[in-house]
């Protein structure tokens, strides 16, 4: 079974039925199959084909849905990017998905010279013509392929199969059985980030469900128009943005009565402040409930079923058809408790793309796979995340690798080496900092290291702090001691 063998069906089912809430206006059913027909035609007449990637780097709007399922139905594969992400970070991901063309809102000189690419309006209602170039053929069970940078810095792709994005649609609806084909489904998260793309735009897609498409959260005042007039029934975010909402409903800027009639407000993608429950109480005499995934897992892995059963500070039971495991950090079998999560079920990635060396570090022979977080789980088969067992910085709900930011760092010419670690913020979780040896007799301020950085990464990923210093801490073995740095990040 297809993705589009679910969904088309379900818009088939009752055209003039409201599909979509875009730019203050309700849209039917009829109106996403005839954008969908419409993408479908121009990939059609561009040469794209079965097996083929087509890379998508825009904000939300009802373009993503109608690429993805146009995409779909020609047997190719969609692949949603980040434009910020940098022009190094997209050179390598590209090179590594080889897509047939890009679709953005606008030219990007350094990659159009490598790539044909296409510039689009949000509003627009087909594309452009254009010419993409055919490129070797993926296995046409692959859906999406989404990219993250590896720990190395290096970037990596995870292929996505039908297979993988329909069982977690199905589980978590079977988790989270509250909500409804009558619901109305926040669409905000970035499309480019697994939790947004598979939970708030394919997932309502696959139940009959009607979404409120929201660009992006900032800035804010789209969101709040969504939440006034689409009256959204379930929200699906990162904490970040319940703390940014229920902060702004505590000091007035925000009526509590836009947010109380939301029936469920989901977070993940990272650690949720435990402050979070008893505010939320406070204010909208509701709870908020938590979930945990991982792009590799399409994403969904674990989630609390409702807010009158969840246990705070778990991320809730394991989904149905997973089986999980604890091992030890090398890799052992335990019967503890506590350690690392190891998951196996059809919502996994079959495999890095053209990774065989990370697949095998990932993966055991058995196709279990290390989720890489440290857990402890209760009598109860309730989870809680404990600790990340790499480095990996979480901003806002999004991965920040320290080594892909120590080497834009490394490359000023000022600085001769960079270590980048996490310190706690109240709104996003994480912030990077970075700590900074500068070579002999270079001079450079903390100012000029963020504008570097600004240049050439992701907002989220540029240390909002730097501290320079002549000597890093070092272990016996001559290893460079995060956890020291991080404590004094930390302090």
């Amino acid at each position: 079974m297809r993705l589009e063998e679910i969904i088309i069906p379900k818009l088939n089912e009752s055209r003039e039925k409201e599909n979509y809430w875009y730019n203050g206006e309700w849209h039917k059913r009829s109106e996403m199959l005839k954008l969908i027909e419409s993408c479908e035609n121009s990939l059609r007449r561009s040469g794209f084909s079965r097996g083929q990637r087509l890379v998508v780097m825009l904000r939300n709007s009802p373009l993503i849905p109608a690429l993805s399922l146009a995409v779909w139905k020609l047997g190719g594969v969609f692949c949603p990017l980040n434009e910020k992400a940098g022009i190094p970070s997209l050179k390598g991901t590209l090179k590594l998905i080889r897509p047939f063309a890009l679709i953005a809102e606008h030219e990007i000189p350094e990659l159009s010279e490598e790539w044909p690419c296409v510039t689009v309006n949000l509003n627009d209602t087909e594309l452009p013509e254009f010419k993409g170039k055919i490129q070797p053929e993926e296995p046409d069970e692959y859906a999406v392929i989404f990219a993250t940078s590896g720990t190395t810095g290096n970037p990596k792709a995870v292929p996505l199969t039908h297979g993988n994005i329909i069982n977690n649609c199905e589980v978590t609806k079977e988790m989270i059985s509250s909500i409804t084909k009558d619901d109305t489904i926040l669409t905000v998260l970035p499309n480019f980030h697994s939790f947004g793309y598979t939970v708030t735009i394919i997932l309502p897609l696959t139940i009959g469900a009607k979404t409120a498409i929201v660009p992006s959260f900032l800035p804010p005042a789209e969101t709040i128009r969504a939440l006034t007039e689409a009256k959204i029934d379930v929200m699906f975010v990162v904490p970040a943005i319940v703390s940014f909402l229920l902060m702004s409903v505590e000091k007035g800027k925000l009526p509590s009565e836009i947010l109380r009639d939301i029936r469920i407000i989901c977070t993940g993608g990272d650690r949720l402040n435990p402050n979070i429950h008893n505010m939320a109480m406070k204010l909208l005499g509701r709870d908020v409930m938590e979930g945990y995934g991982l792009t590799e897992t399409s994403p969904v892995i674990c989630v609390n079923h409702s807010c009158e059963d969840q246990k705070h500070g778990t991320v809730g039971p394991v989904l149905s058809g997973y089986e999980y495991c604890i091992r030890t950090r090398e890799g052992q079998d335990t019967e503890a408790k506590e350690g690392v999560l190891w998951v196996r079920g059809p919502s996994v990635t079959p495999g890095y793309l053209h990774a065989p060396e990370i697949t095998a570090e990932r993966f055991d022979a058995e196709g279990w796979f290390n989720t890489g977080d440290y857990v402890r789980i209760d009598e109860e088969g309730y989870v809680s995340i404990l600790d990340r067992v790499t480095d990996i910085i979480i901003v806002g709900g999004f991965n920040v690798y320290p080594q892909e930011v120590e080497k834009i760092l490394s490359e000023h010419e000022a600085v001769n080496s960079a270590v980048v670690v996490g310190m706690p913020h109240e709104i996003n979780g994480e912030i990077p900092k970075a700590y900074v040896q500068l070579k002999d007799g270079a001079k450079v301020t903390e100012r000029d290291i963020i504008k570097y950085a600004k240049e050439r990464l992701a907002h989220f990923k540029v240390p909002r702090s730097v501290e320079f210093v002549e000597e890093f801490p070092l272990s016996g073995a001559g290893k460079i001691l995060r956890r020291v740095l991080r404590e004094r990040a930390r302090q």
